[in-house]
């Protein structure tokens, strides 16, 4: 199992176990002030959203208006509660997520989704750059019927742009979140949450990538 290469996805059977405890973090966003934990205000949505690095990631989301709270976590797996060291194993099935929590009356899906596509390179599989395994792989893990259908939608209205582009093909994970491995999305060390905040000069690999994205679903 540890000859494996770090691209190739691991089986649940093969999955490190993990523990049953959590991981400790502050419950608090550090930079909105608002609650990392449900529940959330009413007509809220939730959608999980992966694009390589995390630390990065969040920071467009908690920056972007309508956006009541966002988390750094690990999903698409099956290793209970993993460390951060465990998932940079690729053992763990999981990919980098960011938990973006919204208002739909105040920010729109097709929004979050042009900040997805335009903001990482979708077209390489399990990685972003010099980041490389599974746990760097593109995932949108939809919590409504209606989420998965603009992602899936946006995804080949996407796909025909970067076409045109002359890039490769979208390889982007798109699915219901309890599809997604155990469907659990596990929150990350404290030290992540939050991280480019705490670290203003942190890694960040994250920036606008081959072609804009149309806000409007007609196109």
């Amino acid at each position: 199992m540890f000859s494996r290469r770090k691209t190739e996805m691991v089986t649940e059977a093969e999955a490190l176990p993990g523990r049953d405890e959590a991981l400790a973090f502050d419950p608090t966003h550090v930079v909105l002030g608002t609650p990392l934990v449900g529940p959330w205000p009413e007509g809220h949505e939730v959608i999980h959203v992966a694009m390589g690095c995390f630390w990065g990631a969040e920071r467009i989301y908690w920056q972007t208006p309508g956006v009541h709270s966002t988390a750094v976590g690990y999903m698409g797996g099956w290793t209970r509660n993993p460390t951060y060291e465990e998932t940079c194993t690729s053992l763990t099935g999981h990919t980098e997520t960011v938990q973006v929590v919204y208002d739909p009356s105040a920010v729109d899906i097709e929004t979050l989704l042009g900040a997805f596509w335009e903001n990482h390179d979708p077209t390489t599989l399990n990685r972003q750059g010099n980041d490389i395994g599974t746990q760097y792989r593109s995932a949108i893990f939809a919590s409504t019927p209606a989420q998965l259908e603009a992602a899936l939608a946006s995804a080949e209205r996407y796909g025909r742009a970067l076409d045109a582009a002359g890039y490769g093909a979208i390889t982007t994970q798109i699915c219901s979140g309890s599809e997604a491995g155990d469907g659990v999305f596990y929150f990350a060390e404290d030290y992540h949450q939050g991280y480019l905040h705490k670290n203003p000069r942190g890694y960040c690999n994250h920036g606008f990538c081959q072609v804009g994205y149309s806000l409007s679903p007609a196109d």
